[in-house]
């Protein structure tokens, strides 16, 4: 079976900066990757090189066997990024059968689907309220629903929780639980490290444009510790080496 995601030695830089230094890891199908770091270690910058929405200096990344500029692979992926940016005189709704047409699928499809999504993430009662108009938690909900309008079986979560409320964070993590559970491959950015450590499979720790440790999350945190201390000691120790 092909690997959904395989990033090799891939380096970013902004000038003088490097903001991404030699990052190299697999996500396999149903996997969920949680990828953690300080502000500025680089992750948001990682997803969009993966996506193709940044150009890498080197290195190489191939999304189920191919390039990602390809279409065929794009139709496969979907996006949540961290601030989302909608038409705001649109319905919620309308952004899905929008998004869902420019999947190109059916109308009815496209009907039966976002219904469906709407009732997952809990907006249907929101279904005719104007973007605009919905809360912060509320845009996270149809960002993660609009995510999902083509049934990815590659998922790039940038910040998924963030702005949720405790009801709205577990409804969001049982909807991301489903969707593992049908193989789709996940990569998660977050910076709530104790929702990280409850869903992935591995752990990605990043500081200063570098993967400083990936492993299962049994591996990773001995017993008795949580991901909170074991980041904090990774990062700490790359701050001295540095």
């Amino acid at each position: 079976m092909e690997q959904p995601l395989v990033v090799e030695d891939i380096r970013k830089q902004f000038g003088q900066f490097q903001a991404v230094k030699g990052i190299s890891f697999q996500v396999s199908p149903g996997e969920v990757v949680g990828i953690v770091g300080p502000n500025g270690a680089g992750k948001t910058t990682t997803i969009k090189l993966i996506l193709g929405l940044l150009q890498p200096n080197s290195g190489r990344i191939t999304v189920f066997g191919q390039n990602i500029d390809r279409s065929s692979v794009r139709e496969r992926i979907g996006y949540m990024p961290e601030t989302p940016s909608f038409y705001a005189h649109l319905a919620g709704r309308e952004l899905l059968l929008f998004v869902g047409e420019l999947f190109g699928l059916g109308k009815t499809i496209r009907r039966e689907r976002s219904e469906e999504l709407l009732e997952r993430v809990g907006l249907t009662a929101a279904a005719n309220r104007q973007l605009g108009d919905y809360s912060k938690g509320m845009l996270q909900r149809i960002c993660l629903a609009q995510a999902l309008m083509n049934k990815p079986e590659l998922l790039f979560l940038d910040e998924p929780l963030d702005g949720l409320d405790p009801i709205g964070r577990v409804r969001m993590k049982e909807v991301l639980l489903e969707i593992k559970r049908t193989g789709t491959a996940i990569v998660l950015n977050s910076h709530i490290l104790s929702d990280v450590e409850i869903m992935s499979d591995r752990i990605a720790i990043m500081d200063h444009g570098r993967l400083l440790a990936l492993d299962t999350v049994k591996k990773l945190i001995p017993s008795g510790k949580t991901l909170e201390e074991v980041f904090i000691k990774t990062v700490e120790s790359n701050t001295e080496d540095d």
